[in-house]
């Protein structure tokens, strides 16, 4: 798994392959929940958007490719387990995307 760090950071409007591919797939597969909450959970999820900016995830865990990966594949809470919905090479797209200032700026005001 590629870890990125503050190098793996593009300015806005400039993904590279890989990131498209990962906004892509979140746009897909986590923006339901954890932006829109367009499946009126309960329970609103929390906003990813900058969620590398800070040294820990909104559960206390260390802010890293691999919690935030594991999370992913393993579920935390009401969010179900994506195991086996997404290829290595997705979830290195997807967790580049997540590194870039475009994701974490889409979130603010």
């Amino acid at each position: 798994m590629t870890v990125l760090g503050s190098s793996g950071c593009h300015r806005q409007g400039q993904l590279t392959d890989q990131q498209a591919e990962g906004k892509q797939l979140y746009d897909v597969r986590c923006a339901h929940c954890h932006e829109y909450n367009d499946l009126a959970l309960k329970k609103v999820p929390p906003d990813l958007h900058g969620v590398f900016n800070s040294p820990t995830l909104p559960s206390g865990a260390p802010a890293t490719d691999v919690q935030v990966a594991r999370t992913i594949l393993t579920g935390k809470g009401m969010m179900p387990s994506f195991a086996g919905r997404f290829t290595t090479a997705q979830m290195e797209a997807l967790l580049a995307y997540l590194h870039t200032t475009q994701f974490a700026e889409e979130g603010k005001p």
